[in-house]
């Protein structure tokens, strides 16, 4: 089995800033593509970023200038630094890995439990 678990989220106004991290653990031989997305009340679920093994990232245009998605691939986690935020930003952030287990040869994705970002105005 495999765990992820998400901190760093919290209150913040509006042009602060906050560091999520998610940090998998568990059967793991290696993984994939790592992300992060997020779903605010009464919408649905969106990517927010994405970052493969190399490091090629992927942003929503919203948030493009304003995050950074980064990864440790020795401690299987992904971080996300959001700068300049916006009451939009509000949401539940949740991280999902692709990951490949011991003599399993395909990769499966895995949620965190999901963190709480608030912006106030």
């Amino acid at each position: 089995q495999v765990h992820l678990v998400e901190s760093g989220g919290g209150l913040v106004q509006s042009g602060g800033s906050l560091r999520l991290s998610c940090a998998a653990s568990g059967s793991i031989f290696s993984i994939n593509d790592m992300g992060w997305y997020r779903q605010a009340p009464g919408k649905q679920r969106e990517l927010v970023a994405t970052i493969t093994r190399g490091g090629s990232t992927n942003y929503v245009d919203s948030v493009k200038g304003r995050f950074t998605i980064s990864r440790d691939n020795a401690k299987n986690t992904v971080y996300l630094q959001m700068n300049s935020l916006k009451p939009e930003d509000t949401a539940v952030y949740y991280c999902n890995a692709q990951v490949i287990q011991p003599l399993r040869p395909y990769a499966l994705g895995y949620w965190g439990q999901g963190t709480q970002v608030t912006v106030s105005s």
